[in-house]
C-alpha cells in the first residue's frame, strides 16, 4: 500500500481551517477539515482513517493544543498519525504562539506576512523575529523527529490581513508550497 503523504499545521480555529482549507486547493491535496477544532477534537486513530480516504495528495491536517502545558490533544493526535505506517510526513507548518509555556523549535525557514522565504523565524502576526527557534504549543514531539522540514508561519487566514481568506490565504500557501519543494529536496 503507498503511503499516504502528509503535512501538518498546528493550528485549528475556524479563521486557521478556512485558510488552510484554501491553501491546501490552491497546491492541489486534500484537507481534513474535521481534524480542526481548538483544541483538536478527533482521535489520531480517528484521523487516519480520513487520510486514507482523501481523494489528492498530499494531505494536510490540522492539529492544535489550544496552550494546553505539556502533551495535549493536539500533539497526541500528530504523535499517532506520525508514527502510523501508512502515512509519511512531510513537514509542518509551525505556527507561531505567544503563549509562555510553549515550547521552542528550531525551524527549516519561516514565511513573513508578505511572502517572502526567511532562515529565522517570525512572530504571530508574521513578521520576522530574527530569532532561530519559534514558539508553539503543539511542537514539543517534533523533538524525535529532527529530519523534518518544519515551516515558521504565523496566524493562517490572519497576519494583519495579508493572509485573508478572500485573498486566497496566500501566505499559507507560499508555505505549504515550501515544505513540499524542501521534502522533495530531501529525498
Amino acid at each position: 500500500m503507498d503511503k499516504k503523504r502528509v503535512i501538518f499545521v498546528t493550528d485549528g480555529d475556524m479563521v486557521a481551517m478556512r485558510a488552510v482549507e484554501i491553501a491546501t486547493a490552491n497546491i492541489g491535496g486534500s484537507c481534513i477539515s474535521a481534524s480542526a477544532g481548538n483544541p483538536t477534537i478527533l482521535t489520531g486513530d480517528e484521523i487516519v482513517e480520513l487520510i486514507k480516504r482523501a481523494e489528492h495528495d498530499p494531505v494536510v491536517v490540522m492539529v492544535d493544543d489550544r496552550g494546553y502545558k505539556g502533551k495535549g490533544k493536539g500533539e497526541t493526535a500528530m504523535e499517532i498519525i506520525m508514527n502510523h505506517d501508512c502515512i509519511e510526513t512531510l513537514g509542518v507548518l509551525a505556527v507561531s504562539s505567544r503563549g509562555k509555556d510553549c515550547i521552542k523549535h528550531k525551524v527549516t525557514c519561516s514565511v513573513t506576512r508578505e511572502g517572502k522565504v526567511i532562515e529565522g523565524t517570525v512572530d504571530k502576526n508574521g513578521n520576522e523575529s530574527r530569532k532561530d527557534i519559534i514558539c508553539g504549543d503543539t511542537l514539543s514531539i517534533l523533538r524525535e523527529h529532527d529530519d523534518l522540514v518544519i515551516v515558521g508561519i504565523g496566524d493562517p487566514g490572519k497576519m494583519i490581513f495579508n493572509d485573508e481568506i478572500e485573498k486566497g490565504a496566500p501566505i499559507t500557501t507560499i508555505a505549504l508550497k515550501e515544505v513540499l519543494k524542501r521534502s522533495a529536496a530531501r529525498h
